[in-house]
């Protein structure tokens, strides 16, 4: 949240107080939020993984301080810091699995450093998780009594809250909604874990560039091939670009995306029978007030009326995410708010469905 007139001032805030974290690739985000979810102060700094795990987590630790700082008060009425991570992870143990973008994460302890930087007990989560219960919380699900998340990025990471709760699973991996099964043929598009048949592999931004890719390969995306001929970089942007000035094949590669996460979605559908579905991450096209981003949703919401149960698919929302890039660091908050107040012996108000 860089728009600073929309800090909420600390005299105002509902105490506790809640730092959250949210550790990405390229950058590092750390709010202060209140016990309503509001946010007092924001930092963001670049990550600079090659400096490895343990610098990272200290300036993880500086820039809680920093936002207390900034918002004007010690750091010691600061509860709890949520840190949300890319994973998978051992979330009981503290630290990342498979660091991917993150060298030298593996066997490194984050959640313990970050706690000893920052002087402050953690909350220890999966960044999509984080997300999910940010939308949950005070976002697109606020007030509902569950919430599967679905962030379309580079891969296709999953969120889901039910009842205060996030699913984490026995071995931290839940909720990896990117690689439930959606194409199991022999020729399925091999997803970037390694396994084929993926949502990843049809429904994340990767995947849509390579469609791209394929489509002007074989002559069937003459606009695109005239931009990449200039250039240009071949992005979801450049892809919605295009879609919004009338170009077929663009947005027909946009609506190809959108099917796959209907078919995906529609597992989760009945699997766990949500609230909500909310779609968050870069590839919103604008979200629904922006023709490419109405007619990505209405594709998805089309594919679940063909093959959802009728109650499911004419009950179940599907939305696009409220909070964006905010959503990590203060569900990550969220999460040491709540993990805060069952260590206290406090209770949470049970939320109302629509």
């Amino acid at each position: 949240m860089k728009d600073r007139s929309r800090w909420l001032p600390a005299a105002q805030a509902r105490a506790p107080l809640y730092a959250g974290v949210d550790l990405g690739g390229t950058n590092i985000k750390v709010g202060l939020v209140d016990d309503a979810g509001r946010t007092l102060a924001f930092h963001t700094e670049p990550t600079l993984v090659e400096r490895g795990p343990e610098d990272v987590c200290r300036r993880m630790g500086q820039a809680v301080q920093t936002v207390a700082s900034l918002a004007g008060v010690p750091v010691e009425r600061i509860a709890r810091a949520g840190l949300g991570t890319p994973g998978p992870q051992d979330l009981a143990g503290g630290w990342i699995i498979h660091a991917g973008n993150f060298p030298g994460f593996e066997g490194f302890n984050v959640r313990d450093a970050v706690s000893r930087h920052s002087g402050l007990p953690v909350t220890f989560a999966n960044d999509a998780t984080a997300a999910g219960y940010g939308e949950y919380w005070i976002g697109s699900g606020k007030g509902l009594t569950s919430l599967v998340l679905l962030t379309l990025g580079t891969g296709v990471g999953g969120g889901i809250v039910i009842g205060e709760a996030t699913v984490d699973g026995a071995h931290s991996h839940a909720s990896e909604c990117g690689h439930i099964i959606v194409d199991p043929s022999a020729g399925a598009r091999k997803c970037p874990c390694g396994q084929t048949g993926h949502l990843e592999a049809y429904a994340s931004a990767t995947s849509l560039v390579l469609m791209a890719r394929e489509a002007v390969a074989a002559g069937q995306a003459p606009a695109l091939a005239r931009a990449l001929a200039g250039g240009v970089e071949l992005t979801p942007i450049l892809i919605g670009g295009l879609a919004r000035e009338g170009d077929v094949p663009a947005m027909d590669l946009i609506l190809e995306s959108a099917r796959w996460l209907g078919i995906g979605i529609v597992s989760l559908l009945h699997t766990l029978d949500p609230a909500c579905v909310v779609l968050g991450g870069a590839m919103s096209f604008g979200g629904e007030d922006d023709i490419v981003g109405w007619r990505f949703i209405v594709r998805i919401r089309q594919e679940i009326q063909a093959r959802a149960f009728a109650i499911l698919a004419e009950q179940t929302p599907i939305r696009f995410a409220m909070l964006g890039g905010d959503a990590g660091y203060i569900g990550a908050a969220g999460l040491a708010r709540l993990e805060h107040r069952r260590l206290s012996g406090a209770t949470l108000p049970a939320p109302q469905s629509l």
